[in-house]
Parts: structure tokens; C-alpha cells; sequence
């Protein structure tokens, strides 16, 4: 026998036997670990069973928080609009007017306010000023209050009431749309409207403050004639509804209005004024 047929165990060389009944293929009489599970086995073994830890759980806990305000954010906003786009053009136009009028005022509140700070920062004599402006303001603060006379450009409004259909929710739909407009004093007949003014019914009639108010209407309001007309006379307005009851309505722009209905100044029982 030559060097070249020995056998392979005198050599040292053993071939591997077979792997033993009921082991993979792959693995030896040794017991080797079995392969790692590879593509889609290892996705599922990394989803389920599901193991979240607390930070996790505390994440997604914040995250569904997150998302359920962005969607009543959302639902909100989309009501909004389609509470607009349901509108009718009568009430868009009345929302656009009111706006446009709140934003002239507010800029004429601004450019008023700078010119008062700059009379103060330029005027030689600050105090006297000062002073100018105080008695300013007071007067002003009287025309609000029904306290003082006012007088100034405006327009009248008539409304004659034939069949009694006329209530105190009316009249306050006829202040409150004035107000809007940029009303600066009213009155209705013989009764001066601020800021508490109540309306209510009773026997047929309207009580303004306590005190009966009988047709015709005589409403007077002061300020600038050409934001208050168009004001009442808006498709779906006040002078439409009040022609919808069968009332009589007339509107007439003026250069001069007296609003000379008084109302007494009330003293506080507590409250003084401090130093």
C-alpha cells in the first residue's frame, strides 16, 4: 500500500459523518446554534410578540394628544369656513361692512392717539397740554354718557308704525347696527341711547329705560352720514326688515345734528376717586 492510499483517518483527516436523525441541515454532531432567521421571518419576529418600553408607550401616548388637537383644530377651522360659504350674500356683505368700518375707526383711534403723543412731546408748555387734553377727553367721555349735549353731522331715521308691528328687538337691531357704523350719540324720541340702554315690550308698546316710546320713531345719530345710511340700507338690513312688518322707514342725511336728550349723571355710593 502506498503512501498515497492511505487511509484518511492515518492522516488525520476524519470526514464528517452525517448529521444525527432530527437535526438541521447545518448543523454538526456538535451543536452548533442554528442560523439566524433571515427577510421577512425576521420582520415578524421583530413585530410580534409586540414589546414597548415605557418611554415608548409615553411618546405615542403625547403623540395621539398631538394629533387629536390638530384634528378639533382642523374640524374648527373647516366649520368656520363653511359656515361662510353656507351665508347668505346679504349677511357676507353685512360682516364685510362691519369689518371695513371697525378697521377706519381703530385707524382713526391710532392716528389720533399719535397726534396727541406728539402735541405732548412738541407743545412748549406740557402741562397746559395737558390740561387741553383732559377736558378733551372728559367732554368726550360726557357725549358717551348721555351726560352732555352733542351735536354734529349724522342722519335721522323715521319710523312710522301703522299696525303696531314695530318691538323693542328691532329698535335694538336699529342701535346696534348705528354703533357699528361708527355712532358716535343717539337718541330715539325723547330718550338718550348709551351703553347700557335696555329695550324691552309691554302693552303693545316699547319701553327704552323704563320709559314708554311711541311711533313714529324719531332716531338721531351722529357721525359720519355716509357710513351710517348705507349701514341700514344693506340688502337684509334693518330698514328692509322693518319694511318687511309693514312699517314706514325713511332715512335722511344731515350736516347738523343735535342730540340734546339728557341723562343724570349717577353717583357711586362707594367708590371714590383716589389721589
Amino acid at each position: 500500500m502506498t503512501d498515497d492510499a492511505r487511509p484518511a483517518e492515518e492522516a488525520g483527516q476524519r470526514r464528517p459523518g452525517p448529521a444525527p436523525d432530527g437535526a438541521p441541515a447545518g448543523q454538526g454532531a456538535a451543536g452548533e446554534a442554528p442560523a439566524r432567521p433571515t427577510g421577512r421571518r425576521a420582520l415578524l419576529a421583530g413585530l410580534w410578540p409586540p414589546r414597548a418600553t415605557r418611554g415608548q408607550l409615553v411618546a405615542a401616548v403625547l403623540l395621539f394628544v398631538l394629533g387629536l388637537g390638530l384634528a378639533i383644530q382642523v374640524r374648527a377651522t373647516g366649520s368656520e369656513e363653511t359656515a361662510l360659504r353656507g351665508a347668505r350674500q346679504e349677511d357676507l356683505v353685512r360682516i364685510l361692512s362691519d369689518l371695513e368700518d371697525r378697521t377706519a375707526r381703530l385707524e382713526e383711534e391710532r392716528d389720533g392717539l399719535s397726534r396727541q403723543r406728539t402735541e405732548l412731546e412738541t407743545s412748549s408748555d406740557r402741562a397746559e397740554e395737558a390740561r387741553r387734553q383732559t377736558e378733551e377727553r372728559e367732554r368726550q367721555l360726557g357725549v358717551l354718557a348721555g351726560t352732555v349735549a352733542a351735536e354734529g353731522p349724522g342722519i335721522t331715521l323715521r319710523i312710522d308704525d301703522p299696525l303696531s308691528a314695530v318691538e323693542a328687538d328691532m329698535l335694538l337691531d336699529t342701535v346696534q347696527e348705528l354703533r357699528a357704523a361708527g355712532a358716535e350719540a343717539m337718541q330715539i324720541n325723547d330718550v338718550r341711547i348709551v351703553a347700557e340702554t335696555f329695550f324691552a315690550d309691554e302693552n303693545g308698546g316699547v319701553l327704552i329705560d323704563g320709559r314708554p316710546v311711541r311711533a313714529p320713531f324719531l332716531v338721531r345719530a351722529i357721525g359720519r352720514p355716509q357710513d351710517l345710511e348705507p349701514a341700514l340700507n344693506i340688502p337684509g338690513g334693518v330698514v328692509q326688515s322693518l319694511e318687511n312688518q309693514r312699517a314706514e322707514v325713511s332715512v335722511e342725511r344731515l350736516e347738523m345734528i343735535v342730540v340734546d336728550a339728557l341723562r343724570s349723571a349717577e353717583q357711586p355710593d362707594y367708590a371714590q376717586s383716589s389721589p
